[in-house]
């Protein structure tokens, strides 16, 4: 039996604590286990198909472990509809409130240069028609 075969056994937290000791000793060694523990699948959801899955194109958000919005039904039509109503009042949501910090990104910009200006016609001006500082 192999000392990944072992580790294995114990599951994730065993990768971790070999990965995170192997990082105190020496850092390369450390980063080479963690690239292995990400292309190998070892910290990802095997029933999904481990890493793979986060590299694929799912939209604007995805999780690779659990959280899929595009999942088969659940077998329930009531909760499935549930579902999707839930999730398109949360798109809609997250739209509106992208929309609202737009607008008050937007607001604040307007205050800050109103204020400039204010402060720009404000100062004396010398005899070539340029504000001191």
């Amino acid at each position: 039996m192999g000392i990944t075969a072992k580790l294995d056994d114990y599951g994730k937290p065993a990768w971790i604590a070999v990965m995170v000791l192997a990082f105190i000793i020496f850092w390369p060694i450390g980063l080479a286990i963690l690239a292995y523990l990400i292309w190998s699948g070892r910290l990802g959801c095997r029933a999904q198909g481990g890493m793979h899955n986060m590299f694929k194109a799912r939209g604007r958000w995805h999780a690779p472990c659990g959280g899929n919005r595009n999942r088969e039904t659940s077998g329930n039509s009531a909760f499935d509809e549930y579902r999707a109503d839930t999730l398109r009042r949360l798109e809609e949501e997250e739209s509106e409130f992208h929309a609202f910090l737009d607008r008050l990104r937007q607001a604040k910009d307007k205050a800050e240069f109103d204020q400039f200006m204010a402060d720009r016609r404000g100062r004396p001006q010398n005899s070539s028609g340029e504000a001191q500082a």
